[in-house]
This record gives C-alpha cells, sequence and structure tokens, in this order.
C-alpha cells in the first residue's frame, strides 16, 4: 500500500492512446526492467539505475532495515549515533576521511553527503559525486563497503559526538517536539514506538560506556538488513561487477539477532488527548483510525485500490481547500488521507488547523464534510477532473522519463526494499491504470475510502494553545457522533461551469516589429510593437518544457509610509482572488489536466511575472500571462480573508519564540517603529487597503513595455511567435522609464553588542552575527564574499561542531550585492548552550581573523573552489541555467558561458585574494553581534 504522497508521485506519466484493456484483479503489475536488481550471497541487495539526467554524476545510498525501533532500554539514541559516527573513522577512511575525500571531488556535507535516522530505518547518501573517473566510482563504494561493516568506533571520536549530538537534541527541542512527546503514546498506543524517538534520551547519549554501541552496530549492521543503490551516469554492468567483488567479504551473520517488527496494539475505545506548551501560537486537530498495514501483492487490485483512494481523498480534499478560501470558513486548513504509518500499521488521519477560538466548529465542518463524502460520493464533474488530471501526468511523466531525478529513484528503491513495493513500469502502469479510470464511479470512490473509517482504533489529538477555549474530550466525540448521525448532511453540490479562459474578451494582436540575434548565448530578441523586448532561446534539457520570466524595476522601493503595507500584498492579494471572470477555486478548476502555472510577485526593487507549462499547454500559459496583465481579479471576500490570516497570526504571536527573536532583533538593529522596517503588527494590519493594494498592482504592471522577457525552452521560434502577438503584444503599455529606489534601513548604531534575554521552555542560547560594508561590485568580488562565508563554513564546522562540540551547525553565508548600492553582507548564527555561548562566540572571531591574517586552510580552499566549478558544470543540465543565462546577459551585462566571467575567477582565486577581501569588508564594517539568553 503507497502512502498518499508516493501515490500522487505515481500518478504522474504516460500517454492515454486509445481503448482501455481489461485486467483481473491478480494480474501483476510489471516491474521497471530498468533497474537492475540483485542480492548477493551473503544477502546484501544491491540496486543500479543509469540515467544522464545529471550528466557525469553520479548518487550512492545504502539503505540500512535498521532504526531506532530495534534499541533496547539502554541504547535509546544510538541508531542515531551510530549515524553520526559512520563520518568518524572506518576501515579505509581515519577520522574525517569520508568528508575530506569527497570534498576534493566537490562534494558538500550536509547538501551531498548526509543520513537520516528513522525508527524503522537509517538511509546514506552521496548525491551527485562526479562519475567518469573511476577511481571516484571506486571510493564512493568503498565507502559504501565500510559503511556496511566496517567502522572504527574509536572512544575519542564517540566521546567528540557526544556534544554535538546534544546540541542537535537542544537545536530540535522546540514547542513542537515537545508537543509531540506528549502525543506520542497516544499516537501508538503506548507501543515501543512511542518511547523510541530517534534523538532518544540525553542522559543515554552522555553517559553510555563504548561497548554497548559496539554491540548495537554488530547485531543490526550486517548485510541481510542492507540494501546498496546506484543512481546515475554510470556504466551498469560495470558497476554490478565492481559491487560483486567488492562486497563479497562481507560476511553472512550467524545466528543474527531477529530483525523483529512492532504492531500498535489494537483498541476498542477512543482515545484522546489535549496537549499544552507555553510556546505553541496556534492549534491543531488530528482524528486517527489505526488499521493494520495492507501487505502489497504487487497486482493490478493494489494499483486500483490505491488509485481509487488517491482520487477520493484528493476530490476531498479540494473541497477542503474550497471551503479555507471563505472568511467564514473556522479553519486554515485542513486535509484528509490514508498512508503508512509503521511497519505494521496504517492510518487514516483527518487533520485541521482551526482559526483561533474556533476548535471545535472547524472540527464539526471538516467532519461533516468526510461524512458527508462517503455517505453521499463525488459528483461526475470532480470525476472527471480527477481523472483528467491523472491521464494528463502520466502523459507528462513519461514524456520525461529521463529526467526522473536521482532521489525519486531512491524513493522507489527504499519503497521496494523496506516496504516490498514493485518498482512499476510506469507505460505499463499506465495501460492499467487507464482501464480503472474508464470504469470509476462515485460508488466505488465512497466503497474505498468508507472501509477505512473504523470504530476501532481511534484516536483524537489537539494540540492546544494556553488561553484558548481548547477542543475537550467530551466535545470531540460528541462532535463525531453528530456527524455520523446528521439526518440534515446533503450531497455536495458541483456547481463548477467550465468556460474559455479568454471568455468575453476581444484580443487585438500586435506584431514582431523585429528580430535580432545574440550570436555569443545564442538567443534571439524579438521587439513586439507595444514595445516590449522578448529574449528567447532554444533549450532542451529539460524536455518537452517551457519557462517565462518578466520584471520591471521598481517593486515597493516606490512607496513609503503607510502604503507599504499595500504594496508588499498587493500581488499576494491578487493571487488569492483568481484571475479574468474566475475565482481562485474556479481558475484551479478550469486548468485541471494541464501543466501550466504562472504568478505574479513583488520585491523591493521589481515587480514580475513568472510562468511554465509543458509545450502542448503553451497557449493556456500565454493566456495566464496575459490575464495577470489585463485581468487581474481583486475580491473583497479575499481582502477580507487577507486580514483575517493576518490577525490570526498576530493574536499569539508573542507565544512564539522565533518571532519574538526576530522582533527583538528588529528592534535592537534598527530601533522601535523605524519608517523602513515593517514587521506584522497591528497597524501594520489596519494599513492593509482594498483600495491601495488594488490600485498599486494596477500601477505596477500598468506599463507592459517597461518589462523585459526571458523565454527558455523546448519550443521552436516558429511555434513561439504567433502566441508572443497574439497574447503579449495585444497588451498596450504606457511606455514611461521607471528604476527602483534605494530604501535600505539604517542600523541605529555602527556597532551593536546586544545580550536579549527571554524566557524559554527548553534553555538554549542562539547566536546571531551580521557585518555589513559598502564594496565595489565586480564579479570577482562576488565569487570571493561566497569564497569567505563557505571557507567559514568549514573553519566552524570543525571548530565549534567538532573539535568544541558546542553547536549542531553554524549558519554562514556571506554576499556580494550590487542592488540598490553595492554590498557585501555576512550573516552567521548558532545555538547552542546557554552555559557555553561566552567560550564559543570568541571562536566565531578567531577563525574571521586567522583569514585576515592569512592563516587558510589550502584544503578548504580547493575543496571550496572544486565545488563551485562542479556545481556550475551540473547546473548546465537544467534548463534553469539557459534562463539565467538570459537574464544575466540581458540585464546584468555579463556572459555566464564566458569562462571569464565564472570559471576562470574560480580558478586564480588565491588564499591571498580572500585574505584581502575579508580585511576591505571587515575592517570598517557595519555590524552586531546579538546573544539570546534564557530568561531564568
Amino acid at each position: 500500500m503507497k502512502n498518499l504522497v508516493a501515490i500522487f508521485v505515481m500518478l504522474t506519466g504516460c500517454i492515454f492512446s486509445g481503448y482501455a484493456q481489461n485486467y483481473k484483479a491478480n494480474d501483476p503489475i510489471a516491474v521497471n526492467q530498468k533497474i537492475k536488481k540483485g542480492v548477493l550471497p551473503n544477502g546484501m541487495t544491491y540496486y543500479i539505475y543509469p540515467t544522464e539526467v545529471n550528466k557525469n554524476t553520479a548518487s550512492y545510498y545504502i539503505i540500512q532495515n535498521v532504526g531506532s525501533i530495534l534499541e533496547n532500554d539502554q541504547q535509546k539514541g544510538l541508531a542515531h549515533f551510530l549515524e553520526h559516527m559512520a563520518f568518524n573513522g572506518t576501515k579505509h577512511f581515519e577520522g574525517k576521511g569520508i568528508l575530506n575525500t569527497l570534498q576534493k571531488q566537490g562534494a558538500v556535507f550536509g547538501k551531498n553527503i548526509n543520513a537520516y535516522t528513522s525508527t524503522d530505518e537509517t538511509v546514506y547518501n552521496l548525491d551527485n559525486i562526479p562519475s567518469k573517473d573511476g577511481g571516484v566510482v571506486d571510493t564512493c563504494l568503498l565507502v559504501l563497503h565500510d559503511w556496511s561493516n566496517f567502522l572504527s568506533l574509536t572512544n575519542e571520536e564517540i566521546d567528540a559526538e557526544r556534544g554535538v549530538i546534544t546540541e542537535e537534541w537542544r537545536t530540535r527541542q522546540n514547542a513542537r517536539a515537545r508537543i509531540y512527546n506528549q502525543l506520542a503514546p497516544y499516537y501508538y498506543n503506548n507501543s515501543l514506538y512511542a518511547d523510541r524517538m530517534p534523538i532518544g534520551d540525553m542522559e543515554i547519549i552522555k553517559n553510555f560506556k563504548y561497548q554497548v554501541l559496539k554491540d548495537f552496530y554488530k547485531d543490526w549492521y550486517r548485510p541481510d538488513l542492507q540494501a546498496i543503490a546506484i543512481v546515475g551516469d554510470i556504466n551498469a554492468d560495470e558497476v554490478e561487477t565492481k559491487i560483486k567483488k567488492l562486497f563479497a567479504d562481507i560476511p553472512t551473520p550467524i545466528n543474527p539477532k531477529k530483525r523483529f517488527e512492532i504492531a500498535i496494539p489494537e483498541r476498542a475505545e477512543p482515545a484522546f488527548k489535549l496537549a499544552l506548551d507555553k510556546e505553541i501560537s496556534a492549534s491543531n486537530i488530528n482524528f486517527m483510525v489505526r488499521h493494520t498495514a495492507e501487505k502489497p501483492t504487487g497486482t493490478f487490485a493494489d494499483l486500483e485500490k490505491s488509485t481509487q483512494r488517491s482520487i477520493a481523498f484528493g476530490i476531498i480534499n479540494n473541497r477542503l481547500s474550497e471551503m479555507a478560501q471563505k472568511q467564514e470558513c473556522p479553519f486554515k486548513g485542513a486535509q484528509i488521507g490514508y498512508q503508512k504509518y509503521s511497519r505494521l500499521n496504517d492510518v487514516f488521519v483527518l487533520g485541521l488547523s482551526p482559526k483561533p477560538g474556533k476548535q471545535a466548529e472547524a472540527f464539526e465542518a471538516v467532519m461533516n464534510e468526510w461524512v458527508r463524502a462517503y455517505k453521499f460520493g463525488f459528483s461526475k464533474g470532480e470525476i472527471e477532473r480527477a481523472a483528467k488530471e491523472t491521464i494528463s501526468g502520466y502523459e507528462n511523466y513519461l514524456e520525461k522519463i529521463n529526467e526522473i531525478s536521482h532521489k525519486q529513484v531512491i524513493g522507489m528503491v527504499k519503497d521496494d526494499y523496506l516496504n516490498h513495493e514493485v518498482i512499476a513500469d510506469p507505460a505499463v502502469e499506465f495501460e492499467m491504470t487507464k482501464s480503472i479510470l474508464k470504469n470509476i464511479d462515485s460508488k466505488m470512490l465512497q466503497d474505498q475510502v468508507a472501509k477505512l473509517y473504523t470504530k476501532e482504533n481511534r484516536v483524537v489529538t489537539v494540540t492546544g494553545v494556553e488561553g484558548e477555549e481548547n477542543l475537550m474530550q467530551e466535545k470531540a466525540f460528541d462532535i463525531i457522533q453528530k456527524a455520523e448521525n446528521d439526518a440534515s448532511l446533503q450531497p455536495y453540490a458541483d456547481t463548477f461551469v467550465s468556460k474559455s479562459l479568454m471568455d468575453g474578451i476581444d484580443l487585438k494582436p500586435g506584431k514582431i516589429v523585429s528580430e535580432k540575434e545574440t550570436k555569443e548565448i545564442g538567443a534571439t530578441t524579438y521587439v513586439l510593437s507595444n514595445g516590449v523586448k522578448v529574449h528567447y532561446k532554444f533549450a532542451d534539457k529539460n524536455k518537452k518544457t517551457i519557462s517565462l520570466q518578466a520584471d520591471s524595476y521598481g517593486g515597493t522601493s516606490l512607496y513609503d509610509g503607510n502604503d507599504m503595507p499595500s504594496a508588499q500584498r498587493c500581488t499576494d492579494f491578487a493571487m488569492m482572488s483568481g484571475l479574468g471572470s474566475f475565482s481562485d477555486t474556479d481558475l484551479e478548476k478550469i486548468l485541471k489536466g494541464k501543466i501550466v502555472s504562472s504568478g505574479v510577485g513583488i520585491s523591493p526593487m521589481s515587480e514580475f511575472v513568472s510562468a511554465s507549462a509543458n509545450v502542448k499547454d503553451i497557449e493556456t500559459m500565454m493566456q495566464l500571462v496575459y490575464l495577470r496583465f489585463e485581468r487581474p481579479r481583486f475580491d473583497q471576500e479575499k481582502f477580507l480573508l487577507m486580514k483575517q490570516r493576518f490577525q490570526n497570526f498576530l493574536k499569539n504571536k508573542e507565544k512564539d519564540i522565533n518571532s519574538k527573536m526576530s522582533d527583538s532583533v528588529s528592534v535592537a538593529v534598527y530601533g522601535k517603529n523605524n519608517p523602513r522596517v515593517y514587521s506584522i503588527d497591528q497597524k501594520y494590519i489596519d494599513d492593509l487597503s482594498f483600495d491601495k493594494m488594488k490600485a498599486i498592482y494596477e500601477d505596477r504592471f500598468s506599463d507592459i513595455s517597461n518589462f523585459e522577457f526571458n523565454i527558455v525552452g523546448d519550443i521552436q521560434p516558429e511555434v513561439l511567435k504567433p502566441f508572443l502577438e497574439k497574447y503579449i503584444a495585444s497588451i498596450e503599455g504606457i511606455k514611461r522609464k521607471e528604476n527602483f529606489k534605494d530604501k535600505t534601513a539604517k542600523m541605529i548604531s555602527d556597532k551593536i553588542d546586544k545580550e536579549i534575554f527571554i524566557k524559554m521552555e527548553t534553555p538554549k542560547s542562539a547566536v546571531k552575527i551580521y557585518y555589513s560594508n559598502k564594496i565595489a561590485y565586480s564579479e570577482k568580488n562576488k565569487i570571493l564574499a561566497s569564497f569567505f562565508g563557505d571557507i567559514l563554513t568549514l573553519r566552524y564546522t570543525e571548530s565549534l561542531r567538532e573539535k568544541e562540540g558546542g553547536t549542531y551547525g553554524a549558519y554562514v553565508v556571506c554576499v556580494a550585492t550590487k542592488y540598490p548600492s553595492p554590498k557585501a553582507k555576512l550573516e552567521i548564527s548558532f545555538d547552542c548552550d546557554a552555559n557555553r555561548v561566552d567560550h564559543l562566540v570568541p571562536i566565531v572571531y578567531q577563525e574571521m581573523d586567522k583569514i585576515k591574517k592569512g592563516e587558510i586552510v589550502a584544503e578548504d580552499l580547493e575543496k571550496t573552489r572544486t565545488n563551485y566549478l562542479k556545481t556550475k558544470a551540473d547546473s548546465k543540465n537544467f534548463n534553469k541555467y539557459t534562463s539565467d543565462l538570459l537574464y544575466n546577459y540581458f540585464r546584468e551585462n555579463y556572459n555566464m558561458d564566458d569562462p571569464k566571467n565564472y570559471e576562470d575567477i574560480v580558478k586564480s582565486i588565491t588564499a591571498k585574494d580572500i585574505q584581502n577581501f575579508a580585511n576591505s569588508f571587515l575592517n570598517k564594517a557595519d555590524s552586531y553581534q546579538i546573544v539570546f539568553k534564557p530568561l531564568k
């Protein structure tokens, strides 16, 4: 049984053709033959999938059928601890050898090199590693080999990692985590799952004896519980030969412990739990019905069941989404579905986020909608739209079958290995799906979802908010009973009538008045009769796809004071309201079955339109772009809904610790009521104006001649040009010249050093450090800023994390920006133990001082350089690179394709360059250091 997310991914591909054949329930689903699968004599499973979606790279995974559920009471947290230790020394890679080796290939820890531990599995990954050097392929396979059976687990490295994991716990121990700890016994009916959160018990983490971890590793990390997967631009036969040879020395376990699985106990009576936390600012309600997991059979019957459920729940969730767009709706959002829950249990779940003070009313509304669906079913129009969307998804998927990402493939591999779900041949699967859709009706869908709504194993959980009227057990159960027995419920009325997007619009097409080729980048510029410039370049790295970007300078920088909230939110308001003569919900229905999207936005310096589509839907895309300019929609009800949402957010904002910190930083740095700093408070909400938002939107998008368009995709000029003339050239512009203004907020002092004390449920310190300084903007300075920030990241990983065990990780970013005025900015932030913050903060500055003195580790420089060159080469595998090429050439006046503008600079950067940049940037820079500490 696939969960709903997996179903959604699966239901995306192939070509609708002719009459669908009939299938029997036990007909097997054809296996995807592109995936090579085998099992070694020692029990290890392997998967190999060759693909050129990322040319010259491959990804390597080891999937351990081992998680925290296998821990005993003295081992809580050790499955996750062991995951960390895999990066701290193995047979062939001493200490940080894995990281150091792969970073020299351009990999980044946390991005390309990572892992995760859950209750039932642990997965390690090496993503997008260069694959055309056989030695690198061998190295990556050797890493998987060592992870399987050859971790060093030295006492020194174990002790060093205790602090890192304690700080990971501290970083993650927020209000939601504390709420989860309260609810877990109810979710899992007091089974072992409720007591085996992967992060574990910090007393055990700090004090366990070394042998306890080594015993866990010996017991559970073994080939019969392991699968390796290699996906990428590789020779599958050669890699298979290497696997069979390299992994043969991993011994077959003798009398291994049984890999047990835990079933959540049955419970006849419903359970209820209200959980509270002082830092929770918004409530949630979940109504769950647990089931024994449905074992996959790999047959047509499985696909039929999952397809019917996907369509039924999709329709229900569309109804709930439509309800949430109304001001009077008591919930902010709601979803209903059926998904995998644990190895031996699945779960039906009804979840919702009530508006403040409306928990009972919200739960009642969602329960009524659920009961309406399973009692009365679905309209013909709803089913037809859902089927159309499914067909379109399959078509799009198979057209782009060679563009499936490495992670999508790994997702299918994990489902196959851990859950025994077939990796289906998508073309054959679609033939089966067509047969299912041909026969589908409301009764089938009703029966399918109603089966999941049983009387046993029910649990209602409420995340409450202190000070609100929270939903209590008696009321919750009463709402469920009344909904189930409400004789006044009526079937859903589907009043939607499909019309053309351009209904009632009389187009007056314009012309392309000139064409100019830019041979340097292989682009063509069309000048339209209304003055618009359209830069176009053919690109088919992503097949059958087209994208459009258009922008104009000005943005919110042209507005001040009370107008600013309306300026910042005007495009959000328009997007909420729909388009042309259609509300947002009707627009969504009209677009069902089309692979197309469009949007508008406004930034401090510009306003912009974006759109993308499958090439078969290009006309629809162009119509949407036309309507964004000519027929925006402004709905009074949506204006009131927007204000209500902000008011709801504000109601309990003071309980949210992140909001407290953000507002405190703003006041400390920019002062109270700075006219150029806007946070969401009552005045901000009061200043939102329907008339102003409408007027500002219409003003910003009134002059299409001031926009530059970039169009990139798998489409020929002779197809594109008629659409440009019909839709883009038909929009009149007023031909004004505008630019943005510099409205950058000024700090209250050029150096700020402040401690802020905040009451916290889980005490910690949060450090925020910032530097800003004017610099001469150039491509070299832009690259030097990145080098400086990324080398600092490597330094802090080694010093703050690994050596000190003082933080889970420091976030560092340094950028040089051109607009609104040239400057460089550095941000550093990390969480840590409040008792150690005064020791750790000086280390931040010591690492910066080392760089200023020229003490730059040569390996750090080379790792960073290699990463930049690899990332640039990888980016050329996708159409987005071409879109960026057009923008930078015509807007920023430089050619990304010319090595002198990037590759040559990256290759030429020296330690002296970085030292000089650090000194010129940091000396006399404006800066602040804000340290949050717990209020005792």
